[in-house]
């Protein structure tokens, strides 16, 4: 079988399988958010930590309680790396260096996972696993419940509240991510990932030398990292590593976990407005960029531009032999349209065209299908927007789902797509203008322009993938990449919870001639060219000058 049909079936086989995973799953997560009933170990947990879960939460005491819970959560995995070496498990490593502490508690709280050590010679398996991994689950929990309140919001009738998010951060974590990550470690085991406690083992090289070999909870870790868009991994080398990613069914498996649940909110969030075809919309408009983007990154890598892999015959450099070009592509793609930022190949190796489509997956704001729950709600604010953008040039009436779109509501979504680029484009011009930190750049030239632009962009959406030729461990990296990491994180939270909140409080208008159907094709398509126009209007003369001056040359 050749390269190119290899790729199409292993992506057609995703395509089905998320199709009719699409239906069941969408439907428990409804049922999970909207359920009256709590479990009894979920009464336990509220009445340990004082919660009442029948209250309810204006916008305001929701963002409160996200940001109170994800400051916590930063304080604690700051602490458990800085007294590492006091804990079980330690493995005789010694505390993480604070800056690296910093950005790392930073990365894994706000679903990014950007990695600034490497993870086999730096933790120990206690900070893995009760550190890094809850994490993994409590951060993509965060993000479901953020985009459950924005759905409330808009179909909530004149009534302020948005749920509690206490409760919603709990019945995310056990009743969606756990069993599914439980059912999905088993699975990578029998693939072949290691999952044990064992201390690090010398093995003897081909060369005579010794090597250490560290094990660890690492199938249990993969499943989550995956499955909540988180993309951290146990080891430096991530899922290109053997004991994270055997085969190339485990890595099939592997993509399927990171589009699993962000594929499937679209279907909740048709059935908690009351109208399943919002949610076919919705969907049709992720699922429309993610196969173009596939589609585009595979080809071109397939294609091999450049003159080293003119010369080799492949662009394999980077790659995984086990994987091949078109599923490492696949990957590429699939974790940098979602916020996972996990790899399986070596982005920085891609060629420059290739390379260009993972920063401008990120770019889009990862909402094709995103991350856990913070890709549907950008999905959500796009369309808003797109509303809006669709009154003033057509004479329709700005409102979406019933809910008028005014002032406030196209204000508080502006500044939600405007606070990444912000992010991004600062930061790059600050490291750019430096001669400190051009020093980190191996690369000259517009690609190492690429290499710092990705770097800021991928903290700035929460991704957490990198171009490796950035050497981006030194004090000052850290602490901007981990103040994009949380700004990029946070600010749009509460954005989005206050546009909740601006929205629940109406009443809804009734249908009228005037109304923009928001769920036939027509506005799909509407949708999608106002995703690809706002971001190609700014960072167009960022990618000018990196990836596109490097692939034409």
């Amino acid at each position: 079988m050749s390269p190119a049909l290899s790729g199409i079936v292993f992506i057609a086989s995703l395509i089905v399988t998320l199709a009719v995973v699409h239906r069941p799953l969408g439907d428990h997560m409804y049922r999970v958010y909207t359920g009256q009933r709590h479990l009894a170990v979920e009464r336990l947990i509220y009445r340990l930590a004082g919660v009442r879960p029948e209250a309810g939460q204006r916008w305001s005491a929701y963002a409160r309680a996200v940001l109170a819970f994800s400051a916590v959560s930063v304080l604690l995995l700051y602490g458990m790396q800085r007294l590492q070496d006091r804990l079980l498990l330690s493995l005789g490593m010694p505390p993480v260096p604070g800056h690296v502490a910093w950005n790392t508690a930073v990365s894994f709280v706000t679903n990014t996972n950007w990695q600034a050590y490497s993870g086999e010679s730096t933790m120990g398996h206690l900070v893995q696993m009760a550190g890094l991994a809850v994490q993994n689950f409590v951060s993509a929990a965060v993000g479901m419940a953020v985009a459950i309140a924005l759905v409330r919001g808009l179909a909530h009738r004149g009534k302020e509240e948005l749920g509690n998010f206490w409760v919603d951060l709990v019945r995310g974590s056990i009743r969606i991510l756990l069993p599914i990550a439980f059912a999905g470690a088993l699975v990578l085991v029998a693939g072949g990932l290691v999952q044990n406690l064992a201390a690090p083992h010398e093995v003897t090289t081909l060369t005579g030398g010794t090597q250490a070999i560290t094990g660890g909870p690492v199938a249990s870790q993969e499943i989550i990292k995956e499955l909540g868009t988180n993309g951290g991994g146990f080891y430096n080398a991530n899922s290109a590593h053997p004991f994270e990613n055997a085969t190339g069914w485990t890595n099939w498996v592997e993509i399927l976990a990171i589009l699993l649940i962000p594929f499937a909110l679209p279907r909740t969030f048709g059935r908690m407005v009351g109208d399943r075809r919002q949610g076919y919309a919705i969907v049709a408009i992720m699922a429309t960029i993610a196969v173009v983007s596939v589609a585009v990154l595979t080809g071109l890598e397939l294609a091999h531009g450049g003159t080293v892999p003119q010369a080799a015959g492949a662009a394999m450099e980077g790659k995984e032999a086990r994987f091949g070009v078109a599923n490492s592509a696949t990957f590429a793609a699939a974790t940098t349209l979602t916020s996972t930022g996990a790899v399986n190949s070596f982005h920085d190796s891609y060629t420059a065209l290739g390379g260009m489509v993972t920063m401008f997956n990120m770019m889009l704001g990862e909402v094709a299908p995103g991350g856990v729950g913070s890709g549907l709600y950008g999905m959500l604010v796009l369309a808003v927007i797109t509303v809006f953008v669709a009154g003033l040039m057509v004479g329709r009436t700005p409102e979406y789902l019933g809910k008028r779109i005014g002032a406030r509501e196209i204000k508080l979504a502006s500044l939600y797509f405007l606070v990444t680029p912000v992010l991004v484009l600062v930061g790059t011009a600050l490291a750019m203008g430096s001669p400190e930190q051009r020093a980190s750049m191996l690369n000259g030239g517009p690609h190492g322009l690429s290499e710092v632009l990705y770097a800021f962009t991928s903290a700035s959406n929460n991704n957490g993938s990198a171009f490796g030729g950035l050497s981006a461990g030194t004090p000052w990296y850290d602490v901007a990449l981990g103040l994009c990491m949380a700004f990029g994180r946070f600010l749009p939270i509460v954005f989005v919870l206050a546009l909740a909140g601006s929205l629940a409080r109406q009443d809804p208008v009734p249908v009228s001639a005037g109304t923009l159907p928001t769920h036939r094709p027509q506005f799909v398509g509407m949708v999608v060219g106002v995703t690809v126009i706002l971001v190609a209007l700014t960072f167009l003369p960022a990618l000018a000058l990196g990836p596109l001056a490097e692939g034409i040359r």
